[in-house]
């Protein structure tokens, strides 16, 4: 069951979320660190393909996954799901859950790398990844991670920006693209139990301000879940 996910380090009072994450402290040190740059790093607002491709969508189970300070966590609730948050930074989730409050909505918060949360197998009606850093491994772990949080008739929903993952390794930022997952890996994994509903690249609803407003164009890869 989704309320018993990652029962020790899921809390809607465990702010500033430092005890109990579960995933990889360099990971969560890097992004702690991003996040400590600025009051805000990302715009407020929810994501503009996933408001798009959830509007048909009946409301139920969702896992955000990589929700940051919780713009689409806290949309999806306000639309009547019922939401799981996972983030790796615990300075995003405190401003997340600080802004939940203030919103007046309830999300489950999940300090965990999403490798590492040991999330319930088919257990989300929507799992929505919007522009996820997700790591690489050997055994495609994230990706599988993925698919397998998806309930049978549920929708997998992953955006990225477009071109991310042809770029060439950057030497100072230190960002390789060879390093992370792209929405092809995950397409390429689907099954016959999979139906692809969309699979394209289109112009981003660009919301004002945030980090990442300078990117125009999305890949959007929505999949469901057949059995």
């Amino acid at each position: 069951m989704a309320d018993d996910i990652a029962a020790e380090a899921l809390s809607t009072d465990s702010v500033p979320f430092a005890d109990g994450y579960v995933g990889d402290p360099a990971v969560r040190d890097e992004w702690d660190s991003r996040y400590s740059e600025r009051r805000q790093l990302w715009s407020g607002q929810p994501n503009g393909a996933l408001v798009a491709e959830v509007a048909d969508l009946p409301p139920g189970r969702v896992l955000d996954v990589g929700c940051g300070e919780g713009a689409d966590a806290i949309w999806l609730a306000r639309s009547g799901w019922d939401v799981t948050a996972l983030e790796v930074s615990g300075v995003a989730l405190a401003r997340a859950a600080a802004h939940a409050r203030d919103a007046g909505v309830e999300v489950r918060w999940v300090h965990a790398g999403l490798a590492e949360a040991a999330l319930p197998p088919a257990s989300f009606d929507l799992v929505s990844a919007q522009y996820p850093a997700l790591l690489r491994t050997p055994g495609a772990t994230a990706e599988r991670a993925l698919l397998d949080a998806v309930a049978p008739g549920g929708t997998l929903l992953l955006v990225h920006h477009a071109g991310m993952d042809e770029r060439h390794p950057d030497q100072e930022g230190g960002f390789d693209p060879a390093d992370y997952v792209w929405p092809s890996m995950v397409a390429a994994l689907l099954g016959d139990d999979w139906r692809v509903e969309v699979d394209e690249e289109r112009p981003r609803v660009v919301p004002e301000g945030g980090a990442g407003a300078h990117h125009a164009d999305d890949v959007v890869l929505r999949a469901r879940r057949l059995r």
